[in-house]
């Protein structure tokens, strides 16, 4: 689940304010009576989870005591997963969950804090829990003695308006609440080391003059950031919003990485870059299988439903999907094994070493505005014009086959990395043709999934030749992927056209 909550920081003297404003009509604020909850925080011996901003704890009294909240991208929402267990042995799940940011290292209880909770409700005129305000006093515990106190309120988003959370917020600073600051119990409780920096390195904001250096940092932290952050949800087999899944996006991090290490190669050691590269690769491939299957069940619903007056026998298109799900059931294994795996903590670990110290030659010290450029070039002229028996993006007809506008989405993709990466600093026509690639890109991306997509319920329908209907069906889905490509290759020219205008390519060499 996601937990959206703020905290406020009060002194021994604060007293909560009366929130009947706050309440909808029909609504009531419901106090329930105080609770003494004991919470035991795990974390490696250096602090690495607090630090990251992940916490581990078990806290006595829970239905589901053993919870792991991680990061999210907002301020003040986090993941929380909670599990049941015996006090006495850390769930192995959990263990596992966090490894992106432990790395293997041991887990033991590194802090121990005792709150006494106060809770006020606001709930609606439906009994609906909106907000739930907690007014925790909090002691800090050294085996028996307490070491020091401190209070504090949280806030927490349950259902409805959240505008409701920034009339709470009012309320509670005008009485004489601190606000602002997200600092968990146990970080406080662990003090300042638990504050520090995590060993991920943060993606900063360039310079005002950025050198190619500070450009190829840059990328190539996000890239790594973006295959750590969602290790745990991939972990977890969770999406990543509405219509996207934290598998896709992991792996989008992988191929990012992989393309701008191999962009501006001039750039970085190739020594140091070689077995990054190498097992990026790797971790990306596990992850295709998982990947493919959820494009291509998403794209079954889609395809069979497309045209509302004929619709496809859904029994049929039932066992096409049941045939994926075993794909995909098979395929996340694979997964859950590879991060299970030695050599996948080894790569984390390696990970974590090129975000903080890439290794790069001296030729990148130079501005970005005079180096990049002729670096980008490459990968654009390779998709534009081709080479080495690959056609370029404007030597594709109509009649070609599928497998060369593939290779051409290939060389568009590294493209579009690289124009990606350094259009923050190139600007003007960089950000246009970065613009334009991706519509680009999302023509031969819908022709390479439509074209898979054929093949596949032609392979599903063979391996049950005695199914008449699913052949039928088969044969029915397949003429609309066909249409589909169709479509995507007459749009295609008049998308290239608008990507190679001057005022998109001038700035290339």
């Amino acid at each position: 689940m996601v937990e959206e909550e703020r905290k406020y920081e009060v002194d021994g003297g604060f007293a909560v304010p009366d929130l009947a404003g706050c309440v909808p009509d029909g609504g009531r604020l419901v106090a329930v009576p105080a609770a003494k909850l004991t919470a035991t925080y795990y974390d490696t011996p250096d602090l690495r989870l607090a630090r990251a901003g992940v916490s581990l704890r078990h806290r006595v009294g829970d239905e589901e005591p053993w919870t792991v909240k991680l990061p999210a991208d907002a301020p003040g929402v986090r993941h929380e997963i909670s599990r049941p267990g015996k006090r006495s042995k850390l769930p192995a799940e959990l263990a596992w969950l966090v490894t992106a940011y432990s790395r293997g290292a041991q887990l033991a209880p590194a802090a121990t804090v005792r709150t006494v909770r106060q809770v006020l409700e606001v709930r609606d005129a439906d009994d609906a829990l909106l907000v739930e305000l907690a007014d925790d006093a909090v002691s800090v515990l050294d085996g028996k003695t307490v070491r020091s106190t401190f209070r504090e309120i949280e806030v927490e988003f349950k259902t409805g308006d959240r505008e409701l959370l920034d009339r709470v917020e009012t309320e509670l600073v005008a009485a004489g609440a601190t606000a602002g600051g997200f600092t968990p119990k146990h970080v406080r409780a662990l003090g300042a080391a638990a504050a520090g920096p995590a060993d991920l390195a943060a993606v900063e904001p360039l310079p005002a003059e950025p050198t190619a250096a500070d450009v190829v940092t840059r990328a190539i932290r996000d890239g790594i950031a973006r295959i750590l952050a969602h290790d745990p949800l991939v972990r977890l087999h969770a999406p990543v919003g509405d219509d996207d899944t934290a598998v896709h996006q992991m792996r989008v991090g992988c191929r990012r990485l992989r393309s701008d290490l191999r962009t501006f190669r001039a750039l970085v050691d190739s020594d140091w870059a070689a077995p990054l590269r190498e097992e990026v690769k790797w971790l990306a491939g596990v992850l295709g299988g998982a990947r493919d299957a959820e494009v291509l069940r998403a794209r079954l619903r889609r395809t069979a439903a497309a045209d509302p007056l004929a619709p496809l026998p859904s029994a049929a298109v039932d066992r096409f999907d049941a045939a994926l799900a075993d794909r995909h059931d098979a395929a996340l294994a694979e997964v859950d094994a590879a991060l299970r795996s030695d050599r996948y903590v080894a790569l984390v670990e390696m990970l974590v070493r090129a975000a903080r110290e890439p290794q790069l030659t001296g030729a990148a010290a130079g501005p970005a505005t005079e180096v990049l450029p002729r670096l980008v070039a490459k990968p654009w002229r390779r998709l534009a014009y081709g080479g080495s028996g690959v056609d370029g993006a404007a030597d594709l007809t109509l009649d070609a086959p599928d497998e060369r506008w593939h290779e051409v989405r290939i060389n568009g993709k590294r493209a579009r990395y690289a124009v990606d990466a350094v259009a923050p600093v190139v600007g003007g026509g960089a950000a246009k043709l970065a613009k334009a690639l991706s519509k680009v890109q999302n023509l031969l991306g819908e022709h390479q999934d439509a074209a898979i997509a054929a093949d596949t319920w032609r392979e599903i329908a063979a391996g049950h030749s005695d199914d008449h209907e699913l052949a039928v069906t088969a044969g029915r889905l397949v003429e609309r992927e066909r249409t589909a490509i169709r479509a995507a290759r007459a749009d295609f020219a008049a998308a290239w056209d608008r990507a190679t205008t001057t005022q998109r390519t001038k700035w290339l060499p």
